[in-house]
């Protein structure tokens, strides 16, 4: 996949996703939930901060990016 999301936007999706992540562990909810809900997410935007690339991004054509890959 191209890269399409900004060094800014990548450090903020991990912050995130690691928020969310250590509340799916602490949270005082059911398993199911804590996992679908929190976890889910969470590894979801740890995932696309570390590769650069988000899936919604590339779906709907847009990029944070400033330099385009190549140049």
């Amino acid at each position: 996949m191209k890269r399409n999301v900004g060094n800014v936007e990548r450090l903020l999706r991990a912050l995130g996703g690691l928020v969310l992540v250590v509340c799916a562990v602490m949270a005082p909810l059911p398993l199911a939930v804590r996992l679908a809900a929190l976890g889910g997410l969470g590894v979801y935007l740890l995932f696309s901060a570390l590769a650069g690339s988000c899936l919604g991004y590339a779906l709907m054509g847009r990029s944070t990016c400033p330099i385009e890959p190549g140049r």
